[in-house]
């Protein structure tokens, strides 16, 4: 063990001298070097110049400090016992192209220096160098990779939001904070507990927390829990061997073995009988399930998202839904706002849907009255965002005169009219800024309002002009902002 300690130190940066890299102390450099007197010598230069640095004796020893996740860079001696630097570099590179590695030889050639490039080294210095020659190609070496990364992961958010805003549709906060936690957990591979009221999309949630994760490639599995007869239960979701009863001719896969790798969505979970909660509950418990007829467990790696239109902790207070499985299920929670609460939401929602429709369809979208839109505001939809792409559907075959051809009975308690009709206003508003590509002048002079009472109220109601342009700068006017 001491023998180890003396040969792999991994300290963090000393103090930054003038002119160190920026990112010296984020991004660790992995040294390897197994001459100890060179190797010491060299990460103190490289700690005196602000840099973290992980110093290792062995090739070996390096890949073992470098996982998928690493965030740095490799400096490595050619000549070394067992794997050679040059097989570490090819080894390095293949799992990931971008990882800058700089090698060091006392014996190199300019043959193996250009083969080393071309391979793929970083690049390449030789023995006996000044120590800025080091100092300056980490530093450049580590803001090639801190570029990447930073590069990756914003490609990558704004792929993400793009793909959750495409299916989550909508401006308003509460959609906006849905979002926001989506993509906060969907790649944690932690259970969630999705909750909302019939047709706020909750298998939407579920599968955009499946495609924004890293089980992405693998099976999305949706069980309705309240769907299965329970005299098949059991084989439905644990699967079994044939001969396991009457009828059972050969082996069948359970639902929660097909979703290994994947992900399974447990629909209307506040439906699962008791007795079938238990049996799930040491599944999530052990990740293991034991197909009917067998003494077999089989290991299986999926992430559990529920959801329920219900309150859970209210349903295992009064003894209806086991409180174990409960908090089993709602490491986070998810809360899907009904649409009565986002009905700013309603026009670019129903917008969508329409176009969707007519596509669907092969008919042509048909433009959306004002006093329709009004209806529209006005409704409580108690069947939520599946009630108004219905309503969208049958505007396009030609079945919707007006919202009153759906029942608008509702136990809400109506809004406050000012509430409403602020609502209505700002909805209104967004439509045509939409309409029009975000051109002020165009937009109050169709809606036949005078120009300050127009930026007023998109003032009131906190209105980003910006967004709704379609090239920069569309019709700027000199009042705007």
């Amino acid at each position: 063990m001491s023998d180890e300690k003396n040969q792999t130190s991994c300290r963090p940066a000393g103090p930054a001298q003038a002119g160190a890299a920026r990112c010296g102390n984020a991004f660790k450099i992995v040294f390897v070097e197994d001459d100890a007197s060179v190797r010491e010598s060299l990460t103190e230069t490289l700690e005196l110049a602000g840099f973290q640095v992980c110093a290792v004796e062995s090739a070996e020893r390096a890949l073992r400090q470098i996982d998928g996740d690493f965030k740095g860079i490799v400096i490595t001696d050619v000549r070394l016992p067992g794997m050679d630097g040059l097989a570490l570099m090819r080894k390095l590179t293949h799992t990931d192209p971008d990882l800058p590695v700089v090698l060091i030889t006392g014996h190199g050639d300019v043959p193996m220096a250009v083969q080393a490039m071309r391979e793929g080294a970083y690049d390449f210095i030789e023995k006996p160098f000044p120590p800025q020659r080091l100092i300056e190609s980490a530093r450049r070496a580590i803001e090639k990779r801190a570029l990447r990364i930073e590069v990756d992961a914003l490609r990558q958010q704004l792929a993400d939001q793009r793909g959750v805003e495409s299916v989550l549709i909508g401006n308003s906060p509460a959609i906006r904070t849905v979002r926001r936690q989506i993509l906060a957990v969907a790649d944690s591979g932690a259970d969630i507990l999705v909750v909302g009221e019939t047709g706020t999309g909750k298998e939407l949630v579920a599968r955009c927390l499946h495609d924004h994760s890293r089980r992405s490639h693998a099976n999305f599995v949706a069980i309705n829990c309240g769907g299965i007869p329970e005299t098949l239960f059991e084989s439905e979701i644990f699967g079994h061997e044939a001969g396991a009863f009457t009828g059972a001719a050969k082996r069948r896969v359970g639902k929660i073995e097909h979703a290994s790798g994947g992900t399974l969505f447990l629909d209307e979970i506040e439906s699962m009988p008791l007795t079938y909660q238990v049996k799930l509950l040491r599944t999530l418990q052990d990740r293991k399930v034991e197909r009917l007829g067998s003494n077999d467990a089989v290991k299986v790696d999926f992430r559990v998202v529920a959801a329920a239109k219900t309150d859970l902790r209210q349903l295992s207070d009064q003894g209806k839904f086991r409180s174990d499985l409960y908090y089993r299920l709602s490491v986070a929670l998810v809360h899907l706002p009904p649409l009565r609460e986002r009905k700013e939401d309603i026009p670019l929602l129903f917008e969508n849907f329409v176009l969707q429709a007519a596509l669907r369809y092969g008919r042509d979208a048909p433009a959306i009255p004002q006093d329709q839109l009004r209806q529209l505001m006005a409704h409580d939809w108690p069947g939520n965002v599946r009630e108004l792409r219905n309503a969208a559907d049958r505007l396009v075959l030609g079945l919707l005169r007006s919202v009153d051809d759906a029942p608008l009975a509702s136990d809400e308690a109506p809004q406050a009219l000012a509430l409403q009709m602020d609502m209505i206003e700002k909805a209104l508003l967004e439509q045509a800024l939409r309409q029009f590509d975000g051109r002020p002048k165009q937009v109050y002079e169709a809606l036949d309002i005078a120009k300050k009472t127009f930026y007023d109220k998109v003032r009131k109601h906190a209105i980003d002009l910006s967004q709704f342009r379609c090239r920069q700068g569309a019709d700027a006017d000199p009042e705007e902002g």
